[in-house]
């Protein structure tokens, strides 16, 4: 290891010289307080910025345990430290001087969400600190201008490091708030299934977003306050007694007038996945960190899925226990959705009627008296939600504005008045009385078979270069295949789109042997997660890209969406 006596010397040769000389520069270097480590060197100031990394020991850094005591609270103080970073870099980022990029500093930009990053990493055990960026090297035109990196490595970096990463510098009180409030949230997570939960929303949340393109709390909006007929009260570890509302396990419909906020409560509900950062309004909105957004998704490929749940007897008469398409309907993608979110191990499925196949979800009395149930491959929704949750134990959220249908499979219905919750199930189950459904209960149906084990693709063997490059939340690259993940609705980070490009490379090299099921392929890539980080996903441990973690239900997801997996 160098000094940073040795790197300001270095860069005092080769300032003014070609680009290239920068390569030189790689390597680590004993910094005050820290070890800063040049990774990846740009090919010249208008690529991808050069990869750099900070190293703070657990001494240095002297962060309490306490705060990061469990792994939740861990997480929570690594998005933390990552913002903190982020708000200093953001400041100084290009006020040194050049072509392109110079001058640029970065690092991942956070979210409402607490999300598991590569750009932050605390080891849980030594305290030790290491935190990823970005830097452009500055250059007027081609040539290389040294004093003006000399002023972001020994000016600007040394500032934001002593400033977000030694814990003497920060206010302890905010640091325990944030640690808290990931305990307060875990807490209520790990109690949803011990009262017969799915979901919780606490009174005073405020889940309507300030925009379309903004996902910051809007102002003046309607707080919301439970129903007394759902009302929890929880006795939370720091915030104490937390009153809200409680969804039981089983179906639930949501309904109401059009912008009464049943999308809104849904989308709060989809997202309560995740933790949420203090003052972002949903805080304590949270859902079994199963549940899975299901929409229909005209298009989509489907490989060897059993969709016999819901679709049966075709007129072609293909074998839809083994069926594979590379251009699925509405009704047949969203029958595929379902059975795969239960390969995935959901809990809880969450859909909304506006962005459902309407001949998937329900058939009305006179539609069956015209074309005959024997004429009809597909199986509605509304005939299997029941058995979904009575045989398979996966209960449904349902937004529906139309169709008044489900009132009957319903346990619980919450009307949503001005986005305010209330707890209509008594009056609609006595209206429903009225217009009692036409035919026999279907019988159940087989298990889903759940057995499909892929094989490595030849084009994807180890050592081979791959190109793989992440669409942002719209989905992922690799070589020369797309793979769709805009209806993946809770991925909420592009760099969990990359993670799963990585995963999905990983798993392509290391587990697909064609004897492993999907399920167990993705036991052992959470394994890998939990065990080693999302560091592990990677060939090259010393450029590690801006990664964030995924949850199973997403890596499934893409792996179904992948037309060049070998099933």
């Amino acid at each position: 290891m160098q000094t940073s006596t040795d790197l300001k010397s270095l860069l005092s040769r080769i300032d003014r010289r070609g680009y290239p000389a920068y390569k030189d520069t790689r390597g680590t270097y004993q910094f005050p307080g820290y070890v800063l480590s040049i990774d990846h060197v740009q090919g010249d100031p208008f690529a991808a910025p050069s990869k750099l990394s900070v190293r703070v020991s657990g001494r240095t850094a002297a962060f309490p345990p306490a705060l990061y005591r469990l792994p939740c609270q861990r997480v929570a103080l690594q998005d933390e430290l990552t913002r903190r970073f982020g708000r200093q870099a953001s400041q100084l980022s290009f006020q040194a001087k050049g072509s392109g990029q110079s001058g640029l500093i970065a690092l991942s930009r956070c979210g409402q969400e607490v999300l598991e990053r590569t750009a932050c990493t605390l080891d849980g055990k030594t305290g030790d600190i290491l935190l990823r960026l970005e830097v452009g090297f500055p250059a007027n035109g081609r040539t290389i201008n040294a004093r003006e990196l000399e002023k972001i490595l020994f000016d600007f970096l040394p500032r934001c490091v002593q400033s977000s990463l030694f814990f003497r510098n920060l206010d302890l009180r905010a640091l325990e708030a944030v640690a808290n409030l990931a305990e307060d949230q875990q807490f209520i997570r790990e109690r949803l299934p011990e009262l017969g939960l799915c979901a919780f929303v606490a009174d005073g949340s405020v889940l309507p977003r300030e925009s379309g393109v903004s996902q910051r709390p809007m102002k003046g909006a309607v707080a919301f306050r439970a129903p007394e007929e759902l009302a929890v009260e929880l006795d939370l570890p720091h915030r104490g007694k937390l009153r809200g509302m409680g969804i039981p396990r089983g179906v639930t419909l949501i309904v109401g007038g059009g912008y009464h906020g049943k999308s809104t409560l849904l989308k709060a509900l989809e997202l309560g996945v995740y933790n949420h950062i203090a003052g972002d309004g949903r805080e304590y909105v949270i859902t079994d960190d199963t549940a899975v957004k299901i929409r229909s998704e005209d298009g989509r490929s489907i490989r060897q899925a059993d969709i016999s749940l819901f679709i049966n007897n075709l007129p072609n008469g293909r074998d839809t226990a083994r069926f594979t398409t590379e251009d699925a309907s509405g009704s047949t993608s969203q029958a595929a959705n379902v059975v795969e979110a239960m390969e995935a191990g959901t809990a809880l499925l969450l859909i909304d009627e506006d962005t459902s196949a309407t001949n998937f979800m329900v058939r009305d009395e006179l539609m069956q008296r015209v074309v005959h149930r024997d004429m009809e491959p597909i199986t509605p929704f509304l005939d299997r939600v029941r058995e979904l949750y009575e045989r398979h134990g996966v209960s449904t959220i349902l937004v529906a504005g139309s169709s008044g249908a489900f009132f009957h499979a319903a346990d619980h219905i919450i009307q949503m008045d001005r986005y305010v919750p209330r707890d209509i199930t008594a009056l609609a189950k006595k209206e429903a009385a009225a217009f009692p459904l036409k035919g026999a209960p279907l019988p159940p149906t087989a298990e889903p078979r759940f057995d499909r084990c892929p094989k490595a693709s030849p084009a994807l063997r180890e050592g081979e270069r791959v190109k793989l490059k992440s669409l942002g939340r719209d989905g992922v690259s690799l070589n020369r295949e797309t793979i769709d993940l805009r209806y993946v609705e809770q991925l909420i980070d592009g760099e969990q789109s990359a993670a799963l490009g990585y995963c999905l490379l990983y798993a392509q090299r290391h587990l697909l042997d064609g004897k492993r099921s999907l399920r167990q392929v993705a036991d052992a890539l959470e394994e890998v997660l939990e065990r080693q980080g999302l560091e592990a996903l990677c060939e090259s441990r010393s450029a590690v890209p801006f990664l964030a973690r995924p949850r199973r239900q997403e890596i499934l997801a893409c792996f179904n969406r992948c037309r060049g997996l070998a099933l």
